[in-house]
């Protein structure tokens, strides 16, 4: 039985030319890239090279790219490093659709009474900006929305969330899910600071990415080495870093051609599914609506459990995922789901399908086809 991935937000497989430029980097004997000797050099040579490309491929300065271990070390940094070079009262406002890697940090900071101002969506999971402008007009903020939420695939206007932070306040996004998938002006968005990962487009897992807008504002909160400008000590991962690199320079270059691609197999599958299941509703920003995600379907299934529904598609051979991948083992509503005032038992039937570069249409039909058969449809 061909298996069927459909669960391209939690990870991608490592593209071949990733994994080319990974092998070589550790067959190339390359030294721990603080080393002043012959080895070290090489790495260190390696790691500015890395810089520049990704730099290069995302427009940006090259002194402010950032090498961390992933996306969510990516937003820690980001979060706290913000807060302990800002002001003393500066507020974190952040949405109730993000990612864990925000939330997690929001909650602990929330817990030790910092002020924590929580944005709300609407149905679609468009951010309510009146509810944002009012929530930095009176103090200094640390503002961290989402660039493109990773279950329901809705996307934030960048550009106006920094007209409306001004001057008083510094702007965070997780770009995670954006990077490769929608085109991403970091210098024109308007962000001070904004995370991204290599293993959501084709690199390995353990590499991310803070951008920093040289002078924005940002302290370390790790110590014990000047890596990565005193903002991230440790040995660098020479060898991923190298391939993240290469993944992250291809998939700007493919990202035209993947919205295209991409965004023809969801309608696709998104029409093939509410004509096998009666009753499938969408979550979300309707499948035609330009500003989605275009490799990103979520669905509600009638009567249906999403965890319990996962393990019986995976038997049958189809992968996805009921929200995000960390947040997989909650018995609870996808709190992306339930942020959207969706009843309960809709909110513990969503599944969420994510297509790559390698998904094809016959794939499309052979998840519709099982999907059908597994929750007992007529084929």
């Amino acid at each position: 039985m061909k298996r069927v991935h459909l669960d391209y937000n939690a990870t991608t497989p490592l593209r071949p030319e990733a994994r080319e430029a990974l092998l070589g980097a550790v067959d190339g004997g390359l030294g721990n890239a603080s080393s002043v000797h012959g080895a070290g050099r090489r790495g260190r040579a390696a790691v500015d090279e890395a810089r520049e490309r990704v730099a290069a491929a995302l427009a940006v300065p090259e002194d402010s790219v950032v090498f961390t271990s992933g996306g969510t070390e990516s937003n820690n940094l980001a979060l706290f490093g913000a807060l302990r070079a800002g002001p003393a009262d500066m507020c974190l406002v952040t949405s109730t659709i993000e990612h864990a890697a925000v939330l997690g940090p929001a909650l602990h900071l929330q817990s030790t009474d910092h002020p924590v101002r929580w944005i709300g969506v609407d149905s679609r999971g468009s951010l309510d900006l009146d509810a944002l402008g009012a929530a930095v007009a009176d103090r200094p903020a640390l503002v961290s929305v989402m660039g493109a939420n990773n279950e329901i695939g809705s996307t934030t206007n960048l550009q106006e969330v920094r007209a409306l932070i001004g001057d008083n306040g510094v702007f965070h996004s997780d770009a995670v899910q954006l990077l490769g998938k929608k085109h991403l002006d970091l210098m024109g968005s308007g962000v001070d600071l904004a995370s991204l990962s290599a293993h959501k487009v084709g690199g390995p897992i353990g590499v991310g990415i803070l951008f920093r807008r040289p002078g924005a504002p940002i302290a370390p909160t790790t110590f014990g080495g000047s890596q990565e400008a005193e903002l991230r000590p440790g040995t660098e991962n020479v060898p991923a870093i190298v391939a993240a690199a290469v993944a992250i320079e291809l998939a700007v270059l493919e990202t035209e051609a993947f919205q295209r691609e991409t965004s023809r197999l969801t309608g696709l599958l998104w029409e093939g599914l509410r004509s096998r299941v009666p009753g499938m509703s969408l979550n979300g920003p309707p499948i035609e609506d330009p500003t989605r995600l275009p490799n990103t379907v979520n669905v509600s299934v009638p009567k249906g459990d999403a965890r319990t529904l996962v393990a019986r598609l995976d038997l049958a051979g189809v992968e996805v995922s009921a929200g995000s991948a960390c947040a997989s083992g909650s018995i609870e509503p996808s709190h992306v789901l339930s942020a959207l005032a969706l009843d309960p038992e809709r909110a513990r039937s969503g599944l969420r399908f994510s297509l790559g570069r390698d998904s094809r249409e016959e794939d499309i039909h052979t998840c519709v086809e099982r999907l059908g058969t597994t929750l007992g449809g007529a084929p």
